[in-house]
């Protein structure tokens, strides 16, 4: 496997080189609707977690380009895909008190996610024992908070989120932060879900304290969406179709150097990308990259997450209802 930077289960199962339904102990189903697709890998035992690199259990990947975009219609049907998946991943668990959380930082664009989705989050655990009669049932108990980064705070976010834990005893956690993808092209147009946890910062190799059952003592759903792709990765694919049109037409001036270009191309594909890292090294240390329109897609990737926890920890309510709670 390589080394290239992700988050995603999906992309460390293409980077392994081989499909992925033959991989041991590794299962995918694949849906497509309208522009929409949905991958769903189970990692069913230990020979599958070592094989991917990710710990065993489910991994649904909803992906589509227009969530780039502000396409009202596709969006809506998102919420509603998202919701289910919640509530697929939720099958075991109680959601009967969640408590979410906004990881990042709110200062950073590519890393405001988990903040901004905190803001559209309906919250309720403080209104419960005051909720209409013809509510009951359908409101279910929700808290959220957005601790920041040990950057600013000092203090591993898992430490803060353990003692929210003791104290307010959630039955389920639902965690949501920026990630990295290994590909451009999915930059800003793949919402991932895992009933495994989350490591803020791992696809970036800044891996923290896990959020988890393990070192929580309570289910972790963990929610994200790729903001940025590493420097190095994104000039390894542009030299990689420069050489793809290289290898159809070389122009005349550099016909002489037919056999450098074909080194280059005989390069195994984690040597070329050393390489370039090697190079870039001196000049932009770990340089991540996110498009110039981030501000507005995050926007509306929290609102895309934020209306499908509601939809889905919310049951008693439809969207119109949620809009009318969390203007």
């Amino acid at each position: 496997m390589d080394n290239f930077y992700t988050d995603l289960a999906l992309e460390m199962a293409e980077s392994l080189g081989e499909d992925i339904s033959e991989i041991e102990g590794v299962s995918i189903k694949t849906q497509q609707e309208d522009g929409i697709e949905i991958n769903t890998i189970h990692i069913q035992n230990e020979a599958g977690a070592a094989k991917m690199g990710k710990p065993q259990g489910s991994y649904i990947s909803i992906e589509s380009a227009a969530l780039r975009h502000n396409d009202i219609d596709i969006h809506e049907r998102i919420i509603e895909i998202l919701a289910q998946s919640i509530a697929d991943l939720c099958v075991d668990f109680s959601k009967e008190n969640t408590l979410v959380i906004g990881l990042g930082n709110r200062n950073v664009t590519p890393d405001a996610l988990g903040p901004k989705v905190i803001g559209k989050t309906l919250i309720t655990r403080h209104i419960m024992d005051t909720l209409p009669d013809e509510l009951a049932g359908g409101v279910l108990s929700v808290g959220a908070i957005a601790p920041s980064v040990m950057g600013l705070t000092g203090i591993e976010t898992a430490e803060i989120v353990r003692g929210l834990v003791s104290h307010v005893k959630p039955t389920l956690i639902i965690a949501i932060d920026a990630l990295a993808a290994r590909s451009v092209n999915r930059i800003n147009s793949v919402l991932q879900l895992t009933n495994t946890g989350i490591s803020p910062g791992a696809g970036m190799g800044n891996t923290r304290m896990p959020l988890n059952r393990e070192t929580l003592g309570v289910p972790v759903i963990a929610i994200g969406v790729p903001t940025v792709v590493d420097a190095a990765t994104l000039v390894n694919d542009t030299l990689d179709m420069m050489l793809a049109e290289m290898n159809t037409h070389i122009p005349e001036n550099l016909a002489d150097s037919q056999g450098f270009f074909d080194t280059l191309r005989n390069l195994q594909n984690q040597e070329k990308y050393h390489a370039i890292r090697e190079t870039l090294a001196p000049y932009d240390g770990n340089m991540f990259v996110t498009p110039k329109e981030i501000g507005e897609v995050v926007n509306w990737l929290a609102n895309i997450i934020g209306n499908g926890i509601n939809l889905s920890l919310h049951p008693g309510l439809d969207r119109d209802d949620i809009n009318r709670f969390t203007y």
